[in-house]
């Protein structure tokens, strides 16, 4: 596919245990707002992003993706990207049509090809956000969202060939290979990345702070919560963007970040990183060392819900 159809992340969905703990957690520690609420789900919206909510939760007897969530500028676009999925032999969960979710729209659901539940959608109603003051340690917007892969380079494939997204950074090690995939649907570094790992699940949700003091106000009210962190503070060097990432109540890694990097697409060239080499990891020094233990901590456990679409 040539032509780039999709415009921007959207959400992401979880399924959930116990979702009173999640909703506790998001909402009193990490800074989301409840925006819409039905039978066991809830839709959380960031204060200074236009989406109707940037996280979905739903109470479920296991854990999962329930789905990632992209844009579409229009709904022409999203039933052209519809027939060229169908057409490519891409499994639908369903056609376009309209969306029952809160701002409505209009869009479609499919598999990828490791299993998760993508939704494209475009015409959904823009949430009234606000400016994030200065010294508001709240989430902006919904970042990026990372993904662990048992076949990564498959799964590149799939979104560069369907979805046209474009690679902007690799990291490499010189043991393992490369490890990691930064794919973006626009000029912010990247949308979606990656992961090399020992199955499909979730890697992280990154969330976007107003700028750098807002950052680490919020990572040092998570630590004097006693949330624990994985890793940060610190700065990648690939986005070029701070992190500090964190365990939800369900052992879903979450991240604090700010300032990633917006490219010039029609210049950009893709870098290949050795993250073995300290500076590439974090060019601060800031952070604890990425090692075994904060790698396997973003491993999660194997995804419940591939090929089984989410009920709603």
């Amino acid at each position: 596919m040539s032509t780039r159809l999709i415009t921007h992340l959207r959400h992401v969905a979880l399924a959930v245990p116990d979702l009173r703990k999640q909703l506790a957690f998001f909402t009193d520690t990490w800074g989301l707002v409840t925006e819409h609420t039905d039978t066991g789900l809830v839709f959380l919206a960031a204060a200074g992003s236009p989406e109707q909510y940037v996280v979905r939760l739903r109470q479920a007897p296991g854990k999962r993706i329930d789905l990632i969530s992209f844009g579409a500028a229009n709904a022409a676009d999203v039933d052209t990207l519809a027939e060229q999925l169908a057409r490519d032999g891409v499994r639908l969960v369903n056609e376009p049509g309209d969306l029952q979710t809160p701002g409505g729209g209009y869009g479609f659901r499919f598999f990828d090809n490791e299993g998760r539940t993508v939704e494209i959608s475009s015409d959904v109603d823009v949430r009234r956000h606000r400016a994030i003051e200065e010294g508001e340690d709240i989430p902006v917007r919904l970042s990026h969202v990372v993904v662990n892969s048992a076949d990564p380079e498959g799964t590149r494939a799939f979104y560069e060939k369907h979805l046209s997204f474009a690679l902007s950074d690799t990291l490499m090690h010189p043991r393992m290979g490369e490890m990691m995939w930064f794919m973006r649907v626009n000029g912010w570094h990247h949308s979606l990345a990656i992961a090399r790992g020992p199955h499909a699940s979730l890697h992280h949700a990154s969330f976007e702070m107003r700028g750098l003091d807002e950052y680490m106000r919020g990572t040092g009210r998570l630590l004097r919560a006693g949330v624990e962190k994985i890793w940060g503070p610190g700065r990648h060097l690939a986005g070029n963007n701070t992190f500090s990432y964190f365990l939800d109540p369900h052992g879903n890694t979450v991240e604090y970040t700010t300032e990633l990097e917006i490219l010039d697409e029609d210049t950009w060239h893709p870098h290949v990183y050795d993250f073995s080499k300290p500076e590439v990891s974090d060019q601060w020094g800031t952070a604890n060392a990425m090692n075994e233990f904060v790698a396997s901590r973003s491993f999660n456990d194997p995804d419940e819900g591939l090929f089984i679409a989410p009920p709603v």
